[in-house]
């Protein structure tokens, strides 16, 4: 009975230094006795708490313009006891691997023309032409005028041309008039394909109203278009 709660008692120390040490955010080697039975016989074996480095997986995605580097998923190391040989005894918590992907597809910037819109223009519903990643509809009364992309984060949504430009185009827009921001394509419009079957570049922002602040002034027949990402 009393070898058994001492291991009960320096399992528990050792979860208790665990704790402690993330806390504190300090690198962790502790020393301990680890209990192991054997035939009914108990004998100690010292051992260390260590970590086990965490793996990366690249993963290359021709939809993504070159260079672009997006972290998928945050890697974390484990932790395991050792013994003094350096062999694992136990797993105390499996480490996670890190993904990151990277794009292979050159880069390509266009200049056009830009204009605003809002949700509430003549003949509109609110209602979006493309739908979202999941296959869900969106309607920018009700849902807004921000995507929030799952790889880059928040973009005002665009009206393009969907033969070029298709749906989930993720776009850094710079005009003159605004600055720098991203965007992405999950509308279109008449004007935007005729221009485009014309050889014009003209992409339309969505507002909130056709009377929001900054629709007039998102205007501009010199905006620089960067394609970060070629549709979903």
């Amino acid at each position: 009975m009393k070898t058994y709660l001492l291991g009960l008692i320096t399992k528990w120390a050792s979860i208790i230094c665990l704790a402690v040490t993330g806390v504190l955010n300090t690198t962790l080697i502790t020393e301990e006795t680890y209990s192991v039975n054997n035939e009914n016989k108990t004998k100690n074996t010292i051992t260390t708490v260590t970590k086990i480095e965490y793996n990366t997986k690249t993963i290359y995605n021709d939809n993504l313009s070159k260079n672009t580097k997006i972290k998928k998923q945050q890697g974390k190391d484990g932790l395991a006891y050792k013994d003094n040989n350096d062999k694992i005894i136990k797993v105390i918590e499996q480490p996670k691997e890190e993904i990151i992907e990277i794009g292979t597809k050159e880069e390509e910037i266009y200049t056009g023309k830009m204009t605003g819109y809002g949700a509430d223009c003549d003949g509109c519903s609110g209602n979006l032409s493309c739908r979202t990643k999941k296959g869900n509809p969106w309607n920018l009364i009700n849902d807004g005028i921000i995507y929030n992309d799952e790889e880059f984060g928040e973009a005002r949504i665009l009206a393009a041309a969907l033969t070029k430009f298709p749906c989930g185009t993720f776009i850094e827009v710079t005009n003159p008039n605004m600055g720098t921001f991203n965007a992405i394509v999950l509308d279109t419009g008449g004007a935007m394909r005729s221009a485009y079957q014309n050889g014009i570049i003209w992409m339309d922002l969505a507002f909130t109203s056709e009377t929001s602040d900054g629709i007039h002034s998102s205007t501009s027949k010199n905006v620089e278009y960067k394609v970060k990402r070629w549709g979903w």
